[in-house]
């Protein structure tokens, strides 16, 4: 049993991965088309391609990884050694070159891809590292939530610190410089966290790839439980990915700028501005308190009946989100919708991790081969697809639907724009019936997944008997 401080350690690093993660996803594709300057075809094309290079990349580091031998164990050393490029090239990706368009796009490509790759090289053995801190499954899902909570509490604190941070630094320099400065700071918190994370945990399973690479692929794409979960989890990231990238263009158009929602305390009123910070922070607060529900709800339901009815219930509240009047009433009734879908998310999140976990040992058994890193690399790299197909869409619906991306000058004055009520008509959609059909999606891929409770619990049995 791993000691309280180390399952702490452990989630202090996807606390670092998410702040950065939860920025890119929900703020970069607003970055690059109203603070960079980049068209939203052109926006759009970058997230999807860059995200895609990224996904690719994903195998090629967990093949490395499963192949690493060194006195800290084998995915340890990365969380030391690449956690200072993982905050350099995120300041590097928030900076505004003074260049012309055709410069700025070849640099904007550059730095995405520097970026994306750099995270790769440091989250997939990262998450790799939950295959061979415990042998357990039960375990596995509590390492899992701790990750998750972590995850969710950076998140938070990334998105409910970036405008405000924005915002004091826009005072003494221009908006992009306020932004670049924002990355600054979360920069520096996100490498003092790997350094955490190093420190405080340890691997204690002896793995050994004993095979060819080759055969660690053809095992890998003969894995019908993995291509099942493979689907089923880019549906929830894609999920994620299309509510949090719409929500800055939600607030900005439909919300608006000044709106509020008051507060009264006896004879205290108090008055919020209902932003989009403040929405999505509520979201990782409430997915926090998902992710402590989920090591109970998986023992008592098992892990695939409880990803079957979470996807159910995300699919009901996202098609009742379409419904909500834009009135202060109705922006009380949105965040009640944006703390119920964030805790369904945040069951979610550790749930997948677990089962990627339950993957990979059924892979040791049935392969005899130890492919930890490219089994949770697949993880990695359906997050990434999730989130290159949604980033991508977004910013291609909102072209279509005729949306018009605000200069510097309206941007810095939070100008109302008068967008067409196409546009308008998109950006709801892609709050609601958008992810239902996608939560949809993800039960139909889960129906066939066939590692019960049952099953899982025969598959550890064996396991341990053959690692004697």
């Amino acid at each position: 049993m791993a000691h309280i401080s180390e399952k702490v350690g452990y989630g202090l690093g996807d606390m670092s991965s998410s702040m950065f993660w939860k920025v890119f996803s929900y703020y970069l594709p607003f970055f690059y088309s109203n603070v960079f300057g980049l068209s939203l075809v052109d926006a759009g094309i970058l997230v999807l391609v860059t995200r895609i290079w990224d996904a690719v990349s994903d195998p090629m580091m967990g093949i490395i990884a499963d192949r690493t031998q060194t006195r800290w164990g084998k995915y340890r050393p990365y969380l030391l050694f690449v956690a200072s490029l993982f905050s350099i090239a995120g300041i590097l990706l928030f900076t505004t070159p003074d260049w012309s368009y055709g410069a700025k796009l070849i640099y904007a490509y550059i730095t995405y891809i520097l970026m994306m790759t750099i995270y790769t090289a440091i989250n997939v053995p990262y998450g790799a590292m939950l295959g061979v801190m415990t042998d357990d499954s039960q375990e596995k899902t509590v390492f899992s939530s701790f990750r998750m909570f972590f995850a969710y509490g950076g998140s938070f604190i990334a998105l409910a610190a970036w405008e405000p941070l924005v915002n004091f630094f826009k005072s003494d320099s221009s908006i992009t410089q306020a932004w670049q400065h924002a990355m600054m700071v979360i920069a520096a918190a996100c490498f003092v966290l790997f350094l955490l994370t190093f420190a405080l945990t340890r691997e204690r399973l002896k793995t050994v790839s004993s095979v060819s690479i080759g055969k660690d692929f053809r095992s890998l794409l003969s894995n019908r439980p993995w291509w099942l979960l493979i689907g089923a989890a880019l549906c929830f990231n894609l999920f994620c990915t299309v509510r949090g990238a719409t929500v800055a263009y939600y607030f900005a158009d439909i919300i608006g700028f000044n709106a509020t929602i008051n507060l009264s305390f006896f004879s205290l009123d108090l008055s919020l501005l209902f932003y989009a910070g403040l929405f999505l922070s509520v979201g990782e607060v409430s997915n926090m308190i998902g992710v402590a529900c989920t090591v109970p709800l998986a023992k008592r339901f098992g892990k695939k009946s409880l990803f079957m009815a979470v996807n159910a219930a995300l699919l009901v509240l996202s098609i009742a989100f379409f419904f909500i009047p834009v009135s202060p009433v109705g922006f009380w009734i949105m965040l009640l919708f944006q703390v119920l879908i964030s805790i369904l998310t945040g069951v979610m999140s550790p749930l997948v991790w677990s089962m990627y976990a339950d993957v990979s040992d059924y892979a040791e058994l049935r392969y005899k081969t130890a492919s930890t890193g490219l089994i949770f690399s697949s993880s990695s790299m359906a997050q990434k697809f999730g989130g290159a197909i949604g980033g991508a869409a977004v910013l291609w619906l909102l072209s279509a639907c005729g949306y018009t991306p605000r200069s510097e000058e309206q941007l810095v004055g939070q100008a109302v724009i008068a967008q067409p009520e196409s546009a308008l008509l998109c950006l709801r959609m892609l709050m609601s019936f958008i992810p239902a059909a996608v939560a949809l999606l993800a039960m139909f891929a889960c129906h066939f997944y066939p590692l019960t409770t049952e099953r899982v619990a025969e598959i550890n049995r064996q396991l341990k008997e053959t690692r004697l």
